[in-house]
């Protein structure tokens, strides 16, 4: 006679094979055939009844356990950086378990929010009882929601900040977490909506008054969840740093270098000097030193600091305020190169022919002290001829060396021809209250290309260098376009009247040479906009596939530890390649490279996202008085749903949206990136001038909504009524017959194929 097991043994099988939990399985287990399946079946329901086990479809399990293989949501990681995760579902009575996420070299990256399957062990630790083995990614939950609180009788409803919402979020009674009308908050979703009504959401976060100034980017800190706070043991550990010693470091303090950065600069982590060469092999050549923060000899591999530091992977800057990647006791001091302070740094020599070529380079291990920290103001000032009162003392000695250096530099930057976009960049001043004072385009000087250049070639050198001693490194990779999108700026430069070379392999030159030949022409904006829009993003790999941009085979980023934790890695990797101490790159750290690579790169994404919205919030509330204004601009895209258009005044965005173009219907050509009427012929495309009218600003959202008042200089026709009408003759402007020609090519193409 079979044997059937008693509940507690079934109970205890269980719990001690989550993986096997059929009643297939447990039969199997306990040698159960036949009619005894039937007491089986029935032990196992009255379990379930007790409430002992609980059934899962054709499966039992411990209650108080996790399955083997679960849904988790990723936690935030904690202050030593590991990643804990929380189960998705939770029965049991007690205190949902903690869970360590184990990660991979070939798992991607994982995120706060983000969830996963996970396979689960369980383990005897105080601080969680599993661990996870990543399956697989299986999405995100709702981001986090930031909007502001409604309220009403019941609860209330939230109003996202984000401009692309179009789904306001409704919040229980008991969800509001004190939250009062108007003020901004963070939720999280509360489940589904019913058959009827917004989705709901229970508030989590009280952040205040969202018209304040400074509140500006403090949503965009929150809406991406950008560290803002360091951790007590980060700070302590800064803190408790003392200036480097010069040690077994080269003495560099003879040699009178320089900073030089914007006026406003909040750190400062390079330096520069340079003069003639005076080996007689060289003649007319120059020699110039970068000398960079030696970050490296107080973030070490291991530390509270250095966790933080990848962590938040970059600095962000916003108009009002840093969030820096290292705290201001190294950022703001003993990593900044001040003037007239000894500093510690690494530092490369680069030796230039008289035809600015780079002939050959030596790092080092140094101390410097900087003579002046200038402004590129400053530094502009002696070439112009006037140096300023700060500038003068070292105009001839210092300052114009550095010039004679940078041009024949630049005279190699030319022949290379690295891509050439001329757009240009905006700068928005705030006041003492925190509000827009001024929103203007930044000034374009010789000395900031002076900068740009001797930091290009030290970067170059660096990769080289480590190239030279077969060092693994994060590379700065910028892949050429995508074969579509090239596609794409062809048909537009075709349909301008332009010629862009197919058939060969593309280089820089090709797209400079289209540049060129839209230079100062009325299509200059929109060959501009769309070859920035060709190109691929820049991203991190430990493997080199070239920077096409710049037209450079080999490329990292070195010059700005402070603020690039790419850098950091950059300076360990040298540390280690020429032996200069045991603070270079560790064997962890080069068998991460991959996924260090992938997460500063999300950082860096993460960061221009929340500086672009916190500079739209700005602008819409620099514009909110001008409500009514007409403004003159020229269109930045076109999409079905609407035209945006750039203000010529301050660089903002707005949205012309489709259903105020007029009544007619628009035909959207998402290959001429354009929109025709289909009563009016009115085409609108990428680069033409307009001028609108300001209908709406909202500063919480950055949105601005305008109204079309004229396009090339002519008031758009408007239909009476969309239906019954005949058909006016369509207008074809210049660009109106561009776009036409390009299609009637496209046609004649896919017919001769």
């Amino acid at each position: 006679m079979t044997r059937i097991p008693t509940k507690d043994e079934l109970r205890a099988w269980i719990s001690e094979n989550p993986g096997k939990t059929g009643k297939r399985d447990i039969a199997r287990a306990f040698g159960i055939k036949g009619a005894a399946r039937i007491d089986l079946k029935r032990m196992l329901k009255e379990l379930e009844e007790e409430g002992h086990i609980e059934r899962r479809r054709k499966t039992y399990r411990d209650p108080e356990a996790l399955p083997p293989v679960t849904v988790l949501q990723v936690q935030p990681p904690d202050r030593q950086g590991d990643i804990f995760a929380r189960p998705m579902e939770w029965s049991g009575s007690g205190a949902e378990p903690r869970v360590l996420v184990n990660l991979r070299d070939s798992d991607p990256a994982l995120g706060a929010g983000d969830r996963i399957l996970a396979k689960l062990i369980e383990v005897d630790e105080d601080d969680h009882r599993y661990e996870a083995r990543l399956i697989r990614k299986i999405g995100t939950n709702p981001r986090r929601i930031l909007g502001v609180f409604r309220k009403e009788a019941e609860g209330g409803r939230i109003v996202p900040v984000d401009k692309g919402a179009d789904r306001e979020w409704r919040v229980e009674a008991g969800a509001t977490h004190g939250a009062s009308d108007g003020e901004l908050v963070e939720a999280e979703s509360a489940g589904p909506k019913g058959r009827m009504g917004a989705p709901r959401a229970r508030v989590t976060d009280v952040l205040g008054d969202p018209s304040a100034p400074r509140a500006v980017s403090l949503i965009a800190i929150h809406q991406y969840g950008i560290p803002d706070d360091f951790p007590d043991n980060v700070i302590a550990e800064a803190d408790a740093m003392a200036p480097a010693e010069p040690d077994d470091r080269e003495d560099l303090r003879h040699l009178p270098f320089v900073t030089i950065d914007p006026w406003d600069a909040r750190d400062r982590d390079d330096a520069i000097h340079a003069h003639p060469d005076e080996d007689p092999k060289n003649d007319g050549g120059h020699i110039v030193w970068v000398a960079i923060a030696d970050v490296a000899h107080y973030v070490r591999p291991g530390t509270a600091l250095d966790r933080e530091a990848y962590r938040r992977g970059n600095s962000t800057y916003f108009p009002d305020r840093v969030v820096p990647m290292l705290p201001d006791t190294l950022s703001g001091d003993l990593c900044s190169l001040h003037e007239n302070v000894d500093r510690a740094v690494i530092a490369v020599r680069m030796k230039l022919d008289s035809f600015g070529e780079k002939i050959g380079h030596r790092f080092t291990r140094a101390m410097i002290r900087s003579d002046a920290s200038l402004t590129y103001q400053d530094a502009q000032s002696v070439d112009d001829g006037t140096p300023t009162e700060r500038a003068a003392p070292l105009a001839d000695e210092v300052i114009a060396p550095l010039f004679t250096a940078f041009r024949a530099a630049f005279a190699a930057r030319r022949k290379r021809q690295p891509l050439d976009i001329d757009l240009p960049e905006r700068e928005i001043v705030l006041g003492d209250d925190g509000r827009v004072k001024s929103v203007a385009f930044k000034e374009r000087l010789d000395a900031h290309r002076l900068i740009e250049e001797f930091m290009v070639l030290a970067n170059v050198s660096a990769a080289e260098e480590l190239g030279r001693l077969r060092r693994p490194l994060l590379y700065r990779v910028h892949e050429e376009p995508n074969p579509d999108k090239l596609d794409a700026l062809r048909e537009v430069a075709q349909a301008s009247g332009f010629s862009l070379a197919k058939g060969q392999v593309l280089q820089t030159r090709h797209l400079n040479n289209l540049l060129a030949q839209a230079e100062g022409t009325e299509f200059d904006e929109l060959i501009n906009m769309s070859t920035l829009r060709s190109m691929t993003q820049a991203y991190y790999d430990p493997r080199n596939f070239g920077h096409f941009g710049l037209a450079l085979k080999n490329y990292a980023h070195f010059t700005s530890p402070i603020r690039r934790y790419a850098d950091l890695i950059v300076h360990r990797a040298l540390i280690s390649g020429h032996g200069w101490g045991d603070d270079g790159l560790s064997h962890d750290e080069i068998e991460r490279l991959d996924r260090i690579a992938e997460h500063i790169s999300e950082t860096e994404r993460r960061s221009m996202a929340a500086e672009r919205d916190t500079n739209d919030r700005y602008l819409a509330a620099y514009l909110s008085d001008r409500v009514g204004a007409e403004f003159e601009g020229h269109v930045s895209g076109v999409t079905r749903f609407g035209v945006f258009v750039r203000l010529d005044e301050t660089g903002a965005d707005g949205l012309i949206p489709v259903r105020a173009l007029g009544r007619e219907y628009f035909h959207f050509d998402p290959d001429a990136q354009t929109l025709m009427g289909d009563q009016s012929g009115l085409t609108i495309g990428i680069g033409q001038p307009v001028r609108v009218k300001l209908a709406e600003a909202v500063p919480v959202t950055g949105g601005l909504t305008l109204e079309l008042i004229e396009i090339d200089g002519q008031e758009p026709p408007r239909p009476a009524s969309p239906a019954g009408k005949r058909r006016a003759k369509p207008r074809k402007p210049a660009r109106a017959k561009a776009a036409e020609k390009a299609r009637a090519h496209k046609v004649k193409r896919r017919r001769n194929t």
